[in-house]
């Protein structure tokens, strides 16, 4: 399982169109921002495959998306938090 922030520029006003995107297959949690970004979508997926889908096919082609920073991060465990 891969997790994923992915920080999101928006044009100016639309940072909750991206909010939305909650909808889509593999993000957890999307919320604005204040900030040099507008919003930080969390993605749990299976591999970098699907993660490259989420964000390049799906994300990016967003009507209002400028632009996106993602930080993968290589450690985190579902069932035991320590």
């Amino acid at each position: 399982m891969i997790r994923a922030f992915v920080l999101v520029k928006t044009k100016p006003g639309t940072s909750e169109e991206v909010v939305r995107a909650r909808r889509v297959k593999g993000v957890k949690l999307a919320n604005s921002v204040l900030g040099r970004f507008d919003a930080v979508l969390v993605i749990e997926v299976k591999n970098l495959e699907e993660l490259r889908k989420t964000i390049y096919e799906v994300l990016e082609k967003l009507e209002h998306v400028e632009h996106t920073e993602t930080l993968i991060s290589f450690s985190f465990c579902i069932d035991n938090p320590y």
